[in-house]
């Protein structure tokens, strides 16, 4: 009798930026995991090298952010553009503007550039510290999905690049993070679209280097010259990375696998500098490859083998956005499986992986096209430089490039991901029941990352980011607006007494253990399914938990704030934390976020029952079990 194969949750295919974070994920949230990359090692020199500000947030909240740091990154606050001197004696900086400007309100207003490889030591330290590890070097030869057995119905073949022995698993999901020749895209044969026919071949080179040119340093650099075009980003240690585009198919001699020597580059980049020297005292890592822009037609077809990062969207390195967006891929497709396989999500919702994340590549591919062209047919002027670095408010007058570079700024840093209203993202058009979803005036959008707000614990002063408050533990978050205690007491009462109902999510999603949840559990004491913030409109010397909170939500102490912060740009708000999120600072409101950090929906605190009403109505679109309403047609 045949052994049985060995059962996971899942089985990753690759162990760059995007597998590495989804088995981060998943470990930490207690899966079995079998995780294979084809590589004897993790990547030595290279590859991707740009951590924008909102992957920043993202790592900061997961508690890897300070690891990264340890590497002492490259942090380049600005980009300077260097272009042809009219006279023709070599070239001159023509302007430079904010990598993160002041109306995008960032904590990190900077791009954190360090190689790869130190990257992935940070996610790979991470699984081993939660029972998981890369198993190298052996690679997928196979796989089937729907076989006959009901919990595990992926069946997955990969044998050891050297020796060819062969293991087979069964595994509840399959996720290809394998890069641009995906062997699992390629069996299911799904095809890349190529939106934009003009491809590209790249040189890169990292290396050390010395030189008169007064940026080299200290921020990323677009050249242009009478001798071409060239990019350069610093990196660690005082390393330097050049992009030089080498060919484009629109070149009457055009060859995808034209290749260049080192020398060559080097010799191109001294005449692009001109008048400017530098010299090589080494070079870490060289490479040409050709990229084109493309986008895979489907993400999955059963909703059991998944594909990721490169291996559904390729585009030009020019903006940085690759492994970003990667990360927001396994995070996105990440708390689904969850949410899932923990009971709390009907299956359905893992079909808005592939409709959420292929719309952002779609813009990311359409922006790619647009960013090219932003650099390669017109340079802005200082006055426009300035404009757009400073504006804060959508209402000062402004004109076609401060628009155009703030939509790039937007994208570039990450902040611009957009989801589209579906039954996870509430907008203010979506078709609810009831009227007290999106409240008017309120500046927060369904579909997008949550403001950032600073806040002042209660329970110890301390000053807190209200967005990074909750790490990423797979919980939905909801944020209590609590408004000014003395008018909302009976509304926020109510709210407690509505949630304690039987047929509230609350209660439906009750922690099965929940006698026997530690006294100190900060975050989740009566359910994994969310997490409860209270943010009253005081200062903090007025706010007595105790007193001023029912039971339910004094459980959560530790998650307990005054909004009485001033912002120095708005010294004439009270409660800003209220105020930015477009809520009424005298009544409040509630703002679910989904654990990945992008609001799901705003409703108005009211008295009564309307509120929990309506977050049962919203949770009640996407749960395994009916609640509110719904649990009561059920049982009719």
């Amino acid at each position: 009798m045949a052994l049985e194969s060995p059962k996971y949750d899942i089985v990753i295919v690759g162990a760059g930026p995007v597998g590495l974070l989804l088995s981060v994920c998943l470990a930490r949230w207690g899966y079995k995991i079998k995780h294979i990359d084809n590589r004897p090692t993790p990547t030595a020199t290279g590859r991707a090298d740009g951590i924008q500000p909102r992957s920043l947030d993202l790592l900061r909240n997961m508690k890897l952010k300070r690891r990264l740091m340890d590497y002492e990154p490259a942090r380049v606050y600005e980009v300077a553009f260097w272009d042809p001197r009219k006279s023709g004696n070599g070239i001159h900086r023509t302007g430079t503007w904010a990598s993160c400007p002041k109306f995008l309100d960032s904590r990190h207003p900077f791009t954190t550039l360090l190689h790869q490889g130190m990257i992935e030591r940070v996610f790979i330290k991470d699984l081993e510290e939660n029972g998981t590890a890369i198993q190298r070097p052996w690679t997928i030869t196979g796989f089937q999905s729907g076989i006959k057995d009901t919990t595990h119905p992926v069946e997955v073949t990969y044998e050891h690049v050297d020796t060819q022995a062969r293991e087979t698993v069964r595994a509840k999901y399959l996720f290809s993070g394998e890069g641009a020749r995906s062997f699992v895209r390629e069996q299911l044969g799904v095809k890349m679209i190529h939106k934009d026919p003009i491809a590209h071949v790249w040189g890169v080179m990292d290396g050390v280097v010395r030189t008169n040119f007064p940026d080299i340093k200290k921020m990323k650099c677009t050249i242009h010259s009478d001798h071409g075009s060239i990019m350069i980003i610093p990196r660690e240690n005082n390393l330097v990375r050049l992009y030089i585009q080498i060919a484009s198919s629109t070149d009457k001699n055009w060859n995808p696998r034209q290749q260049v020597t080192t020398e060559e580059v080097q010799a191109s980049a001294k005449k692009i500098l001109q008048p400017f020297w530098i010299e090589w005292d080494r070079v870490e890592w060289y490479s040409v490859y050709p990229i084109g822009q493309g986008i895979a037609e489907k993400y999955t077809l059963d909703h059991r083998v998944f594909m990721g990062g490169d291996a559904c969207h390729t585009h030009s390195p020019k903006a940085g956005q690759g492994m970003n967006t990667a990360f927001l891929d396994a995070q996105n497709l990440a708390w689904k499986i969850h949410h899932v396989e923990s009971g709390f999500a009907d299956r359905s919702i893992l079909e808005s992986y592939e409709s959420e994340r292929k719309l952002i590549a779609e813009n990311l591919l359409n922006f790619d096209a647009k960013y090219a062209a932003l650099f390669s047919q017109r340079q802005p002027s200082a006055g426009e430089v300035g404009a757009a670095s400073q504006q804060t408010d959508a209402s000062e007058e402004s004109n076609e490039f401060v628009e155009l570079f703030k939509a790039s700024c937007e994208f570039t840093s990450g902040y611009g991901v957009a989801y589209g209203s579906n039954a996870l993202n509430w907008s203010a058009e979506h078709p609810a029941r009831s009227n007290l979803f999106h409240p008017e005036g309120t500046t927060l959008r369904p579909g997008r990352i949550m403001l950032n707000a600073d806040v002042t614990r209660v329970v110890d002063a301390n000053v807190a980011h209200l967005e990074q408050e909750i790490p990423v533990n797979g919980s939905f978050r909801i944020y209590l607006f609590a408004g000014v205690p003395t008018i909302t007491r009976q509304a926020v009462a109510d709210f407690a007494n509505n949630l304690l109902k039987r047929r509230s999510f609350y209660k439906v999603f009750e922690r099965a253990d929940i006698g026997q949840v530690s006294y100190h559990e900060r975050h989740n004491p009566h359910s994994h399914f969310f997490t409860i913030c209270t943010i009253f409109a005081a200062p903090r010397p007025s706010i007595e938990i105790a007193d001023m909170l029912p039971e339910l939500l004094a459980r959560y102490s530790a998650h307990v704030y005054a909004d009485d912060i001033e912002d120095a740009r708005k010294p004439h708000l009270k409660a800003v934390a209220h105020a930015k999120m477009g809520l009424d600072q005298e009544r409040g409101g509630v703002v679910v976020v989904r654990p990945d950090g992008y609001v799901g929906c705003v409703v108005r605190l009211v008295e009564g029952d309307g509120t929990v009403d309506a977050l049962n109505e919203y949770f009640g679109s996407f749960t395994s079990k009916p609640v509110g309403k719904a649990m009561t047609q059920a049982q009719l």
